[in-house]
């Protein structure tokens, strides 16, 4: 898929970069991403993978902008309160990029709708802050047999890792279903605003490399974030 002059000209650090390239950068150009969610991770999510070039990307969203979203979803701003997340993330990445082609989905994900919601994508980007939906999400990429880059965070820690087709499944990360008790909301127990641009930047890095084939994506390894510590751990599973 070649690019325009336009392009040539935006991706330039992309196009001399070692393993990226006029080859990666075509790669970017014809890839089909979903984002599900376009708050704290999804923001810094979204906002990279638009800068980057990614030909399509759908946004999967039903809830709306609130003040108290201000603190960690960037891609958003204080006069936007009240707009749906999914439509204004789309206007915040036309704006961005004009390039590429946003597909907002403005409903919430469950078992009815997720496996046509996920429909003509290759990879998705999983930032949902709901365990339920996040296993919703997971068991239709694995029907769907599209990668899945999954992040959470909660107040200064947070997680990165990706499950292909084949190999590790959210099943052997989380066998069994947690305590809702033992997963407190950030409503109820806060979370750092920078540490879901630490997650989601780590989340678009996961989606760049396996959409250009550089370096060694997260497949089977779980990172894990310590903001107070300033510390990562790397866990297999």
């Amino acid at each position: 898929m070649a690019l325009s002059a336009d392009e040539t000209r935006r991706y330039a650090r992309h196009l001399v970069l070692r393993d990226i390239g006029g080859a990666g950068q075509q790669k970017l150009k014809a890839a089909k991403v979903l984002v599900v969610g376009a708050g704290g991770l999804g923001s810094p999510a979204i906002a990279y993978l638009a800068a980057a070039g990614v030909g399509m990307i759908g946004i999967v969203d039903h809830d709306t902008i609130s003040v108290s979203n201000l603190q960690r979803q960037i891609i958003h701003r204080t006069q936007d309160a009240g707009v749906g997340k999914a439509l204004n993330a789309t206007t915040f990445v036309t704006a961005l990029n004009p390039n590429v082609n946003v597909v907002p989905h403005p409903v919430r994900i469950d078992v009815d709708n997720a496996d046509g919601v996920l429909a003509g994508y290759e990879l998705v980007l999983d930032g949902t802050d709901n365990f339920g939906t996040r296993r919703i999400v997971a068991e239709a990429a694995e029907r769907a047999g599209v990668r899945l880059v999954s992040g959470a965070v909660s107040m200064w820690d947070g997680q990165v890792t990706v499950f292909s087709p084949g190999g590790r499944r959210f099943a052997d990360l989380y066998p069994v279903t947690p305590d809702q008790a033992d997963l407190p909301s950030c409503e109820a127990v806060g979370v750092m605003g920078p540490l879901t641009g630490v997650i989601g930047t780590l989340m678009a890095m996961e989606a760049i490399k396996l959409i250009t084939g550089a370096g060694e994506p997260l497949i089977g390894r779980l990172l894990l974030y310590d903001g107070r510590a300033a510390r990562f751990t790397e866990l297999e599973y």
